[in-house]
């Protein structure tokens, strides 16, 4: 199945320490999910092209790979 690299808004946390924890996520027609856990945080190319910090989440009790390219927000996903 071919991933596409979809650009996203993202409410997140920032600590003190400059931590960053996404919270919610939007898609282009304004749909909130909101991440239900971060299972790991590493530096790591996509599949997709780009490369950033990668959060692999669990959201609606699927697994997806949420990234943090510079300062934008991409998701791999199965749709252009």
């Amino acid at each position: 199945m071919t991933l596409y690299k979809r650009y996203i808004d993202v409410v997140l946390y920032q600590k003190r320490n400059g931590d960053i924890t996404p919270l919610y996520l939007y898609w282009e027609d304004g749909k909130k999910y909101r991440i239900d856990k971060i299972l790991s945080v590493e530096r790591r190319a996509s599949q997709v092209g780009g490369c950033g910090i990668r959060y692999a989440c669990m959201i609606c009790g699927k697994r997806r790979n949420l990234y943090m390219e510079k300062d934008k927000w991409f998701i791999e996903s199965h749709q252009p």
